[in-house]
């Protein structure tokens, strides 16, 4: 396992139970080449750790602007820790491959009681797949499990499908002008890595968010249908708490 490659997660969240078998931890990577309208981590998609900037709740008493010499800080130009009202907080922990796959070896026990795992989510996990790839190689039995929207290099998503026990992945939009509209970018490569899984011997279920307006009209989940065949396919409603997080993480200082 190499010590030069790092990566950047944006939250670890532990028992969640839709990420797969069991109870799982899911990791969530940061860095992600599409821009959906309906994206409910906005704070996901840039790699680069961020400082959020909780706007509504500012009082304007102009301390964190005053600057300090905390270590965590210095990189942003004020104090992240003077704040009254705690308005800013850094979003994006870097960590070595070292450090996250002990980590998730350190939950073994518990994934063999509950048959769960570890789910790799974001952002999109494929966007740091050389990190993705050596954490991968450091785990010890444990089961793994990816949720993507396949929108990578061919090499690149098939290195990591190859890896994992479970692939998670979404076709939101089947029409490539509506996909690039309501996303920023083309899906060929996502139909042409979606032909690569559906002749793999790998499980995988497909994923289709419901966005009123846009992904859950008839006509693209008939095309979906025809598409994927006999696949495994989930339908998920809207995520109403997108809308209310984005209004609560108002403002994003990059460094």
């Amino acid at each position: 396992m190499s010590n030069n490659t790092d990566g950047v997660i944006f939250n670890i969240e532990e028992m969640t139970a839709h990420d797969g078998d069991g109870m799982r931890l899911t990791i969530f990577m940061k860095g992600c080449p599409l821009r959906c309208e309906w994206c409910h981590n906005p704070e996901g998609q840039r790699k680069e750790p961020e400082l959020l900037y909780k706007k509504n709740k500012c009082i304007k008493c102009g301390l964190c602007m005053r600057g300090c010499n905390h270590k965590d800080c210095i990189p942003f130009g004020r104090c992240l820790h003077i704040c009254p009202n705690e308005c800013l907080s850094i979003c994006g922990e870097i960590y070595t491959v070292e450090q996250l796959a002990n980590k998730i070896n350190g939950y073994k026990k518990v994934f063999d009681l509950c048959g769960g795992g570890v789910t790799f989510s974001g952002g999109e996990p494929l966007y740091q797949y050389k990190f993705l790839s050596e954490v991968l190689d450091g785990l010890n039995g444990v089961n793994t499990a990816i949720e993507t929207s396949g929108y990578a290099p061919e090499s690149v998503f098939r290195e990591i499908v190859d890896k994992v026990d479970l692939v998670y992945m979404d076709i939101k939009l089947y029409d490539g002008e509506e996909h690039r509209k309501y996303t920023g970018v083309d899906n060929s490569v996502i139909k042409q890595n979606f032909k690569y899984l559906q002749n793999s011997k790998k499980r995988y279920i497909i994923r289709t968010p419901l966005i009123v307006g846009k992904t859950d009209g008839t006509e693209n989940l008939l095309s979906i249908k025809k598409f994927i065949g006999d696949s495994e396919w989930e339908k998920l409603p809207e995520n109403k708490l997108a809308e209310a997080k984005k209004s609560f993480i108002t403002g994003i200082v990059r460094k």
